[in-house]
This record gives structure tokens, C-alpha cells and sequence, in this order.
């Protein structure tokens, strides 16, 4: 007998819920731009006035935005002293695009590699050094 949380679960309706949530965040240019700058600064990540002043947007307008970017779990908050230290929350990233490409190719790999190809230029794989082997 499905429970409510195992139906939630098994329908796919939360993961559903979570990625809408997240693309909308996403969906608008400041909120964009913020999460983009914020990802260039993995791992550091940057206090709230830094990225107000980097994006060129009012603090109180930005506060909004980063609110709604925290909400879909996009970005995490950690205070430093007197200031508040944004960091995306890259997990959450991860998520939604698995959840995105799921489904793909319809057990034909093929048809996604170039897709998945194409993200890798950022992170190559790391090589054995034969040096010290």
C-alpha cells in the first residue's frame, strides 16, 4: 500500500516540484547572472555587498534575488564575521540536470554522449602522473 510519502517518491511528483522550482529561480537575467558569478567563485564563494557591487544591482534587490535562489536550494548562505558569504549549492545543480536528462536516449547512450561531452571541457579528467609510477 503506497503511503503518501512513498507515492511522492515513486510518482517522480517531488523531483517534478524541485526542478520547476529550481528552473524558475533560474529564470530570470539577475538571478542568472548571480548564480553564473557565484559559481565562478567555487569554492570561496562571495559576501552579499561583493556581489551586489560585481552585478551592479541594489543590496535590498539582490537580497530578493538570493532569497528566491536559496528557496530552490541553488545557493547556500554561511555569515563570516560581519558579512554573509554566498556559495552555490552545486549538488542541488546536479540534481535537477540528472533529473533533466533521466530519461535520455531511451537506453540508446549514444545519443547523449555529445550532450554529456560537452560539459566535461571543465573538469577533464584527472590522469594517473607516469612519473612517479
Amino acid at each position: 500500500m503506497l503511503t503518501h510519502n512513498s507515492y511522492i517518491h515513486t510518482s517522480g511528483y517531488m523531483e517534478t516540484e524541485i526542478a520547476i522550482l529550481t528552473l524558475a529561480a533560474l529564470a530570470q537575467p539577475t538571478r542568472l547572472e548571480a548564480f553564473r558569478l557565484l559559481v565562478r567563485h567555487e569554492p570561496v564563494g562571495l559576501a552579499a555587498g561583493e556581489l551586489a557591487r560585481q552585478l551592479a544591482v541594489p543590496q535590498n534587490t539582490l537580497s530578493a534575488h538570493l532569497a528566491v535562489l536559496t528557496r530552490a536550494r541553488l545557493v547556500v548562505s554561511e555569515r563570516r564575521s560581519r558579512s554573509i558569504v554566498y556559495r552555490t549549492n552545486l549538488a542541488a545543480l546536479q540534481e535537477t540536470v540528472l533529473f533533466l536528462l533521466q530519461d535520455c536516449c531511451g537506453g540508446r547512450p549514444e545519443i547523449c554522449a555529445p550532450l554529456l561531452e560537452s560539459l566535461a571541457p571543465c573538469c577533464p579528467p584527472k590522469t594517473k602522473d607516469t612519473a612517479h609510477a
